[in-house]
């Protein structure tokens, strides 16, 4: 059994829309396909997996790197020992060669996305869902489906408060039953304006998170904490940069209710130094590393491992993403939950259309591996890149 060919390709996002940092319409994702030498039903077995949203395709840093050290590795080096299957962390051992410890930015992305390729490979050779083979892997008896939240509430250049209203009715008819929306990108009172209009078609606060990108210093993360309070919130995500411990830790001090952070770190040690200097509170604040971002599940499996060495629970752990893949990760790994996407980052974002939103909770479909080929918007590109 071995890997035959690695392919890639820059998929742009469709999503003209923007947080309090960065507008997503000039971002794109890298879309990978492992073609193995197994054959079912006349076409050859191909794991697939991207990259995640919020970032840039990688294309020239595999190319150049990460997929030439995976196409040059010998059979054995790539397989588990049963041969039966891929072994990932053999793979990233592959893709890490003469790489330096440290700097964890695109690179962590790249391997990533080709580390979690080999997991919906495995799950294909295995003919199951993805989350059966994560949860057979590391001994975890899986959810029965995800906690959700529908993330939206981004900044519209016009009619805003009419927007934000009628795009939290349109999550509410879908199914979903929490919910979260940007913050940051406009002065305080207009934010506190707009937390105030979604809240008019929510209801209850504690279903509302906001999110601030990692825009704030202290002092106006602070300002917005003590502004914020009185609605108690579901939680208040990234104030500030996301390796500003000291501000988490500060700003924990002062504010009362749940805090959340963490999709913007890469690596086990990064999020060590957030649990051990950034004040997060046992039983309250929320981690959302994200797999897709930081070398993949095996990785993302270590930072979950040290949280809970350190005393945090794995129900606090609600990565960013969604999409197809972390609602797998989060189901194997039974985790606390994710967000979805729904209508915005195509083709890449949200769930594939058996995918079933009730009860706060999505369940996958049947299909094998992480099911992004039943995903209808981004099902002609994997054929198209598949067929080569």
């Amino acid at each position: 059994m071995r890997i035959v060919d690695i392919r890639e390709v820059a998929l742009p996002l469709s999503a003209n829309i923007q947080n309090s940092v960065v507008n997503f319409a000039e971002h794109t994702v890298s879309l990978v396909a492992l073609v193995s030498d197994v054959v079912r039903h006349g076409k050859p077995v191909v794991g697939v997996a991207f990259d995640s949203i919020g970032r840039y395709a990688q294309s020239g840093l595999m190319r150049e790197r990460f997929i030439r050290r995976l196409a040059a590795a010998k059979p054995e080096e790539l397989l588990a020992a049963a041969g039966d299957c891929f072994d990932p962390e053999k793979a990233v051992k592959v893709m890490m060669r003469n790489e330096k410890p440290g700097g964890h930015g695109d690179r962590a992305h790249a391997v990533a996305a080709l580390e979690l390729a080999f997991w919906d490979l495995n799950a294909k050779l295995r003919d199951e869902p993805a989350w059966r083979t994560i949860a057979s892997r590391y001994g975890i008896e899986p959810s029965a489906s995800m906690p959700v939240y529908a993330a939206g509430g981004y900044y519209y250049p016009e009619d805003n408060l009419g927007r934000l209203q009628d795009e939290m009715r349109r999550y509410a008819d879908m199914g979903y039953a929490k919910f979260k929306m940007k913050i940051g990108g406009a002065p305080l009172g207009e934010d506190l304006e707009r937390i105030e209009a979604a809240l008019a078609v929510i209801g209850n606060a504690d279903d509302l998170a906001v999110d601030a990108n990692g825009r704030f210093d202290i002092a106006t993360a602070t300002s917005y904490a003590t502004a914020m309070a009185p609605f108690g919130l579901r939680w208040y995500e990234e104030p500030g940069d996301p390796l500003d411990y000291r501000l988490m830790a500060e700003l924990a001090d002062a504010y009362p209710h749940r805090l959340a952070t963490g999709e913007n770190l890469f690596s086990r040690q990064d999020a060590d130094n957030l649990a051990r200097f950034g004040g997060m509170r046992k039983g309250k604040d929320l981690f959302q590393m994200d797999p897709a971002l930081s070398y993949g599940l095996g990785e993302f499996q270590r930072m979950i491992t040290s949280l809970e060495d350190q005393g945090f629970a794995r129900s606090e752990v609600y990565p960013h993403g969604g999409h197809m893949i972390a609602l797998h990760i989060v189901m194997g790994l039974r985790l606390g939950g994710s967000e979805a996407y729904p209508g915005v980052f195509a083709p890449v974002g949200g769930y594939a259309g058996e995918c079933t939103v009730a009860d706060g909770g999505v369940q996958p479909g049947s299909a094998a591996g992480f099911g992004l080929e039943a995903k209808a918007d981004l099902a002609p590109h994997i054929a198209r890149l598949v067929a080569g």
